[in-house]
């Protein structure tokens, strides 16, 4: 080989080391990029008498600086890191609603109370009953409100689910269109790998992680995409959308469902448990509705339904200002199951409070097995067999269930919400103070025997098998709330350190380092000027060659 084609081979080697360069520099800030290097070698050797003689150098590929290992930490944390700020995002509401002890349903009780104790001190008093109408329509105005931002919550929430399933769906459009991209560039360069593909493909599932935790098992250069326990997002060619949608068993709660494939090809959606769908912002949420929403709201309604329960049952002992039988001071509203979608038989079920102080707080699931009624405790997950008595009714967990009304057909179920709603559905009797029963019965309009029972209620231990008041009750609440709310953001300071750490190890291997770049630069720059050297020294020697002629 000649000086000239050895410089070529310089010149060609330097060219594509400072292109690659410049494509580190230019990229340093790309959210992704892996840093690229040329990969040489020797051109070989022709065999002379004198020896072997080089043939130069010539570039075998370019590769990325890449780890799978540390890259696949990274998402993990990431992933793990977004539900947790989506979780905190959602709980530091309710923690300000609640935490606030100079507003809200705290001092309303304590005001209701003072109220009550004010018309027992003075029963005849109008004043003195008016300003309890008062403070207790405050009271039942506070605890309305309460759910109502709960409810207004769980409204979002089903919005928010939504909107990141579609955008889980767009993510795997996408690294599918990148699969086969991938796979058509491999096929037309001689099996070169397409770096700055594989690097759009790594990025689009550290984003779509963030969303959702998606498991990658890669076959033969693609990139298969699996979530929750196993379900197929996307398949070789083949997306399988996620769906958000109704609940069968509860059509206010927007649920994920996975496709599937049915008989004949017909692609079928089955709903996912909550349970299995983790990371991301979609397990954020689902975990934060499932393991603080629901809960919260279950013992708001419970506070309320022991509130009302409580006073109504003492009030009905008692005589108003006209000589009349207390009637009920506050209102529920009914205890409304929800029939499952594909109940076959004509059964209803009816629910009432029938001990407020044995309710749990927990939702049921109901389901007839062809011969019993099964109760199923959610979130706890205890099965219990209802028995009715002779008139169709059975007791659990201080709720009644009438079974008697229709008849049931094997599978079917309700799910029954006892304290879910209560909040929401409590209200004022009265609105006349001369009702308010303060009197014990013959006693006169002076007695307010019945007023100090019902300011009692203040410490009764009247909720949770007589281990709380209605005070203690509501702390419970604020107290439950607040630890939830620190450990979250405990979890997502550490979740933020290990993210940082995580980033630093993959950057170590895979990100730019500009200065080592510049330096790289200068190198690759002697390197090309030196081929050329060799060029124009191969051009002085022809030149040299022909003057001999001459």
């Amino acid at each position: 080989m000649n000086l000239a084609n050895l410089g070529l081979s310089g010149l060609n080697a330097a060219q594509n080391r400072l292109q690659t360069a410049g494509h580190n520099i230019n990229n340093a800030a790309t959210d992704g990029f892996n840093r690229q290097s040329v990969l040489v070698q020797t051109a070989g050797a022709t065999s002379t008498g004198v020896g072997y003689i080089g043939r130069g150098v010539q570039a075998v590929t370019v590769q990325r600086s890449y780890d799978g290992f540390l890259a696949r930490q990274l998402v993990n944390a990431q992933s793990n890191g977004a539900a947790l700020v989506s979780y905190g995002n959602e709980i530091s509401q309710v923690n300000n609603l609640f935490a606030d002890r100079t507003v809200g349903i705290t001092p309303a009780l304590q005001k209701f109370f003072d109220g009550v104790q004010a018309v027992a001190t003075a029963p005849a008093d109008s004043a003195a009953r008016q300003e309890l109408l008062g403070r207790a329509s405050s009271l039942v105005s506070q605890i309305n409100d309460a759910n109502a931002f709960l409810d207004s919550q769980r409204s979002n929430i089903n919005t928010q689910i939504t909107t990141t399933v579609t955008q889980i769906n767009s993510y795997v459009e996408r690294v599918r269109d990148l699969n086969n991209q991938i796979t058509t560039a491999r096929a037309t360069s001689s099996n070169h790998e397409p770096n700055d593909l594989l690097d759009q493909r790594d990025q689009l599932v550290s984003e779509l992680s963030q969303l959702v935790d998606v498991k990658v098992l890669e076959q033969n250069g693609n990139f298969n995409l699996t979530v929750g326990n196993g379900q197929v997002l996307l398949g070789g060619d083949t997306v399988f959308p996620l769906v958000a949608q109704p609940s069968a068993a509860d059509p206010s709660r927007t649920v994920i469902s996975y496709t599937a494939v049915g008989s004949g090809g017909k692609k079928l959606t089955v709903e996912m448990s909550e349970s299995s769908i983790k990371g991301g912002t979609l397990g954020g949420l689902i975990t934060y509705r499932r393991d603080s929403l629901d809960a919260v709201q279950n013992s708001l309604g419970r506070l309320a339904a022991g509130l009302a329960t409580a006073v109504n049952g003492i009030h009905a002992t008692g005589e108003d200002l006209n000589g009349v039988p207390g009637g009920a001071f506050f209102a529920l509203r009914p205890i409304t199951p929800i029939p499952g979608a594909k109940n076959a038989g004509s059964a209803v079920i009816g629910v009432e409070f029938q001990d407020v102080n044995q309710l749990s707080g927990q939702d049921y699931r109901i389901e007839y097995d062809g011969a019993n009624y099964i109760a199923t405790s959610i979130p706890n997950g205890t099965i219990t067999a209802l028995k009715p008595n002779a008139d169709g009714k059975a007791t659990l967990d201080g709720l009644t269930f009438d079974l008697s009304a229709g008849a049931a057909a094997q599978g079917d179920s309700w799910l029954v919400q006892p304290t879910r709603a209560a909040a929401g559905g409590l209200s004022l009797a009265i609105n006349d103070p001369a009702k308010i029963a303060a009197a014990g019965v013959d006693t006169g309009t002076a007695n307010g025997d019945v007023a100090l029972a019902l300011a009692k209620l203040q410490t009764d231990k009247v909720l949770g098998n007589g281990t709380m008041s209605l005070n203690e009750a509501y702390s419970q609440i604020v107290n439950k709330v607040g630890v939830q709310t620190q450990q979250n953001a405990t979890a997502a300071k550490a979740q933020a350190a290990l993210i940082q750490q995580n980033f630093a190890a993959q950057q170590a291997v895979s990100g730019v380092n500009l200065d080592e770049e510049y330096v790289n630069l200068t190198r690759y720059t002697e390197q090309y000027s030196a081929a050329a050297r060799l060029i124009e020294v191969s051009s002085n020697l022809f030149d040299t060659l022909l003057g001999l002629r001459t």
